[in-house]
């Protein structure tokens, strides 16, 4: 007996609704695999990309000196938003001139790409089955996962730019001899053959302190999304154990409804805060990147 015959149906629905159309066909086996190109994840984060992009564009075309409209109005509550919470943590003028639009960016695209995950989880294989792609396994479009920041290759990606702003806005500050002096003198700060013999201590932990907020931050938001992308999937289990008008399908039916949009409702909440929590932590580290230990 293979190893497949041994899998539940409601394993075997997670496990299909878990795996990326990619260049390889089947589920990437390592945390960090250069090898594999996720198509599905690239094609809606650039597409939600490309919504925010216009959704701005819009609202800077139509911005009248007038009395705003609900559109302009919400928009630019919205930068006001980022701006204050930019001025209070970024010290520096010249650079809130980037890091703010940046903030602004990352905060629409992570919400617009947290906000599939709202979309029902087999709505995009109907779609495909409809159009005749992806009735069997050995089709790439068999598989296909809307949510990019499911994905941990989208939110580290994302992370290792905060990380490469960090670098950069901290040797621009600095100075590149500042920089690399502040790498081996601080934390721990001494003089003369005690700060010899710091100095590879303090490297090694300013390196652990660069990697444990990129990984934190990619983390934070794919764990979230992973786990509730999760959650979704077993409520569609549910609705997926029905078998006719007896009392069992009949709960079951109305449980899938009725969890299934206290979830949704629920969910709304945790699209916005991890929009929020990324963008805040995107100004923190770069902020942090003006100090000096």
């Amino acid at each position: 007996m293979s190893a497949d015959s041994d899998v539940s149906p409601q394993a075997s629905y997670i496990q299909h609704h878990l795996v990326h159309y990619n260049n390889l066909g089947e589920k990437q086996s390592l945390i960090a695999d250069f090898s594999v190109i996720n198509y599905d994840s690239i094609f809606w984060a650039i597409l939600t990309g490309a919504i925010a992009v216009l959704v701005m564009w819009l609202a800077a075309r139509r911005a009248t000196a007038g009395v705003p409209g609900r559109f302009q109005g919400f928009v630019e509550m919205l930068v006001d938003m980022v701006d204050q919470q930019a001025r209070s943590i970024v010290p520096s003028e010249a650079t809130r001139k980037f890091v703010a639009p940046l903030a602004m960016t990352v905060f629409t695209w992570v919400v617009l790409m947290n906000a599939l995950d709202l979309v029902p989880v087999d709505l995009p294989h109907v779609v495909f089955h409809a159009l005749g792609f992806g009735h069997e396994p050995a089709d790439p479009l068999y598989y296909h996962r809307i949510l990019p920041t499911a994905d941990l290759n989208i939110p580290m990606g994302m992370s290792l730019g905060v990380l490469l702003l960090m670098l950069y806005y901290g040797i621009k500050i600095k100075s590149p001899g500042g920089f690399v002096k502040e790498l081996f003198t601080a934390p721990f700060h001494a003089h003369g053959f005690a700060a010899v013999c710091l100095a590879p201590f303090n490297f090694l932990l300013n390196l652990v302190e660069y990697a444990a907020k990129s990984v934190s931050l990619g983390m934070r938001l794919f764990g979230n999304m992973f786990a509730g992308e999760l959650i979704f999937m077993l409520i569609a289990l549910l609705g997926g154990a029905w078998t006719g008008w007896n009392v069992m399908s009949v709960g079951l039916g109305l449980g899938h409804i009725v969890a299934g949009s206290i979830w949704a409702l629920f969910h709304i909440l945790i699209v916005l805060l991890q929009a929020f929590i990324f963008m805040m932590l995107t100004l923190v580290y770069i902020g942090q990147a003006h100090e000096g230990h």
